[in-house]
């Protein structure tokens, strides 16, 4: 069987330097383009074998030149959403591992799936950990009535919440079917002291040069509290789950949203 072709948008980010080492490792994919904002070389020189793909700021072309089976997307939300259009066009399937993706963003890339035949993973967490946590949040929600979020990412990171948190969130709405409850505060000391609000959950971002990513999950009821906590100490603790979402995309068609749907939660 023919290795799947990967090209990495926002191949020199940190994320897309890892996914680059990860799917080089792979025996049945392998990395044939790469993209980035910046570039000052015609080629990229792969980690394990220092062979040399086509490397461009320009996607159309390395699209044209390489023919993927699957473009890997770790850049931010607007340039993901740019990208997600040139590609879909193209008839390529997607992993999009960006974060900050809004449901505007989300029912084009489902349309665009639609009309062109392809598969778009959209993924806001690679992480196993981070999945089954959202996966036990889930059936936690259905039995407390208050809970709120705490979520850790390293000082780098651009939006707030994470859309781990936001996915967390609404996945813990949808398993209670109501609001929980949100203790209103008389007084705020400090504006936004109690954190965003989203369905009665508040949900706190904490940015500090000493994480990777995480996040904390806390129930409370009468007389007890549940807490759910998962940390990735690295970005490798995301690479199974980029490989896998990397696998299933050229088995599937449509949006697919979360690593959760591959794993039968």
């Amino acid at each position: 069987m023919e290795a799947i072709r990967v090209v990495i948008h926002g191949a020199l980010g940190k994320m897309g330097r890892q996914v680059i080492e990860a799917v080089d490792r792979e025996t049945e994919l392998k990395v044939v383009g790469a993209v980035e904002k910046r570039v000052t070389q015609q080629y990229l020189a792969l980690p394990s074998t220092s062979e040399l793909v086509p490397f461009s700021s320009d996607l159309s072309f390395i699209l044209g030149s390489c023919r993927p089976d699957v473009v890997v997307d770790f850049t931010n939300a607007e340039t993901a959403m740019s990208a997600v259009r040139i590609t879909a066009r193209r008839q390529v399937n997607l992993v999009v591992g960006t974060s900050g993706l809004s449901q505007d963003n989300l029912d084009e890339i489902a349309e665009l799936c639609r009309d062109n035949g392809i598969a778009a993973l959209v993924v806001p967490n690679f992480s196993l950990g981070s999945v089954l946590l959202m996966n036990f949040a889930r059936v936690a929600a259905k039995f407390f009535s208050h809970v709120e979020i705490v979520e850790m990412h390293h000082d780098k990171k651009i939006d707030a919440p994470s859309g781990t948190a936001i996915a967390t969130a609404k996945a813990m709405l949808e398993a209670r079917g109501e609001s929980f409850i949100y203790p209103r505060t008389e007084k705020e000391v400090l504006a936004n002291a109690r954190g965003g609000q989203m369905g009665g959950i508040a949900i706190h971002s904490l940015r500090l040069p000493g994480f990777v990513a995480g996040q904390e999950v806390i129930f409370s009821g009468a007389g007890q509290t549940l807490s759910l906590h998962h940390e990735a100490v690295n970005r490798e603790s995301y690479m199974p789950g980029v490989v896998l979402a990397i696998k299933e995309a050229v088995k599937r068609k449509g949006l697919i949203y979360g690593l959760h749907t591959l794993l039968d939660l």
